[in-house]
């Protein structure tokens, strides 16, 4: 890939996604596009460019957005922060509840991929929460996970991380043609609400605050201005006192907000505070 090539898909890149392709991960595009330039048979990323300039260039825009996400994932990933959710955020946001008129528990997974955060988020209410309602909303910039999360279908080497106990309750074993599968059981699955979003395009379409927000591993690849624009975004969509949890690789140091902070990757909406 040519130095021009890589400059061109950078930025484009960066004004779709708003992603910050540094210098290094040329080699990383490089491969990432060859997966659709064997999907659309060219033979080179030149091609792909000009393909992309073309006026009928929207679906492969998103297409190469996909492809440039970095999606990696698995459940109860960084599981302090589930450990969290159940022993502290669950119980506080249940006593405040009749107080502030919540009729539901709402947490928003931002960037959810192939749909384990979600679901991990899911698992933990279903278990450690009973007399009020929840639900989890899951949005993410890529068509092509959204579409497996939404099927909640794993192979066997993913779930079988988890405990036994957890299996049993939530997932479904395949059988015959969907041997070596699990699927996330319907009653988990409708409690989860997947839907298209780029984070960096306007206000989030929801219409109530949520009680906790994970938006983790996703800051890493974006400019520092974008950093801020994401975190006083997100602080806006959460009630006083809600949570706004990040992965363990990122901080909001350096980034203007008036979030306080907890403990490492997790931060507070004030009380009182604005926003």
């Amino acid at each position: 890939m040519r130095e021009s090539e890589f400059e061109f898909i950078r930025n484009l890149v960066y004004e779709r996604s708003r992603i910050n392709l540094s210098p290094d991960k040329r080699e990383l595009v490089s491969a990432r596009l060859g997966k659709r330039l064997r999907a659309m048979k060219l033979h080179s990323v030149g091609e792909y460019c000009r393909l992309l300039k073309s006026p009928d260039s929207e679906g492969e825009l998103a297409n190469l957005i996909d492809v440039i996400s970095t999606n990696h994932t698995f459940f109860f990933r960084e599981t302090s922060h589930f450990d969290f959710l159940r022993t502290t955020v669950v119980p506080e946001m249940k006593a405040r509840a009749a107080k502030e008129r919540w009729s539901r528990l709402l947490v928003w997974s931002a960037a959810c991929s192939s749909g384990e955060e979600p679901y991990s988020i899911a698992i933990t209410l279903a278990e450690a929460l009973t007399g009020w309602p929840w639900q989890v909303q899951a949005t993410d910039i890529s068509h092509r996970v959204l579409e497996k999360a939404r099927l909640g279908i794993y192979r066997d080497e993913t779930v079988d991380r988890l405990p036994k106990m957890t299996v049993q309750t939530h997932f479904q074993r395949g059988f015959g043609p969907q041997d070596g599968n699990y699927r996330v059981k319907a009653a988990l699955r409708s409690q989860v609400m997947f839907r298209h979003l780029n984070l960096l395009e306007g206000e989030p379409p929801f219409n109530e605050l949520f009680h906790v927000i994970f938006c983790r591993n996703v800051m890493i690849y974006f400019d520092r201005p974008t950093q801020e624009e994401l975190v006083n975004k997100l602080a806006r969509r959460l009630v006083p006192g809600g949570y706004l949890f990040v992965g363990h690789a990122e901080s909001l140091t350096g980034i203007h907000h008036h979030l306080q902070t907890v403990k490492p990757a997790i931060y507070r909406r004030p009380a009182t505070h604005p926003l």
